[in-house]
């Protein structure tokens, strides 16, 4: 998990082109979502994290955008 605050714009910009971050999160309401999500785009970039994998925002506790993830979502929802 990656923290915006803790990653230069550039070296960020970098790794998304590399594909090397897949996912983004809300660290304050413990979401993640695809980087193009409307929602995830207006969050303050202190809340902001980033992770490689679905899996790895998965073992941080983290559960699927209910905008973007709209599927996982729902799966997610009925598990619980």
């Amino acid at each position: 998990m990656i923290h915006h605050v803790e990653i230069l714009d550039i070296d960020l910009r970098s790794k998304i082109k590399q594909k090397q971050i897949f996912f983004g999160g809300n660290k304050k309401l413990k979401i993640y979502g695809k980087l193009n999500c409307k929602s995830g785009k207006r969050m303050k970039k202190e809340n902001r994290v980033f992770f490689l994998s679905e899996t790895e925002a998965l073992e941080n506790g983290y559960r699927p955008c209910g905008h973007c993830m709209h599927l996982d979502y729902k799966k997610w929802k009925n598990e619980t």
